[in-house]
């Protein structure tokens, strides 16, 4: 696994890609495992980039009147997945600025079409090990609260990474940089790519001028 202080960065560009809307610039979304960094991640790039951020999963928890991890338990994941897909459908629609969403979010091929024709989606690919480094302790994950959790990870990984491959634009091992040094490189990469807002100047900063 290559790590971002091992090179300057570990972006590829996922294929294939799409025609897309010039005027979506200012949509960035952000996928992957739970415990990749989607929602830290996502709202310093959004402050860099001053742009609004918006969380997925507290939208669905105001949807829903109650957290995911009861609304799994008494509805079912089949039920929790429908209320996603319609608050992916508002979000990728109404949203300019940085979107995390939730890591079953590129389960349905409905969510994966609608992310990367809306926004520019970026996976956040951690392996299970380090994942399971960061969530031994969370009781929060509904989908981790089994006797195998590392396991469990595992599996997720095997079954989602080609999921997210296929959605994103751009995938990022994630590794164990700091916050700021992943979204510094996240900024060059975006701008490299011409999909930063066109306010922004060339650190990702808003231009004084």
């Amino acid at each position: 696994m290559v790590h971002f202080y091992q090179r300057r960065m570990a972006l590829t560009v996922a294929q294939p890609q799409i025609e897309r809307d010039p005027h979506l610039v200012s949509r960035i979304s952000l996928v992957g495992l739970p415990g990749s960094g989607k929602s830290t991640v996502g709202r310093q790039l959004a402050r860099r980039l001053s742009l609004p951020f918006v969380d997925s999963d507290p939208v669905i928890e105001q949807r829903i009147g109650c957290s995911i991890r009861e609304y799994f338990e008494r509805e079912g994941e089949e039920r929790f997945r429908d209320i996603e897909e319609a608050v992916l459908d508002h979000l990728t629609q109404s949203h300019r600025g940085v979107l995390s969403t939730g890591g079953g979010s590129a389960l349905r091929a409905v969510n994966r079409q609608r992310l990367r024709a809306r926004s520019h989606v970026i996976y956040l690919r951690s392996s299970p090990e380090e994942l399971f480094r960061r969530l031994r302790r969370d009781v929060n994950r509904p989908l981790l609260q089994v006797s195998d959790p590392f396991g469990r990870l595992r599996d997720l990984y095997t079954a989602r990474d080609p999921l997210y491959r296929e959605v994103a634009h751009f995938v990022v091992e994630t590794g164990r940089p700091s916050v700021a040094a992943l979204v510094g490189s996240l900024l060059a990469h975006l701008e490299q790519a011409g999909v930063l807002p066109n306010s922004t100047g060339p650190s990702g900063l808003p231009d004084s001028g």
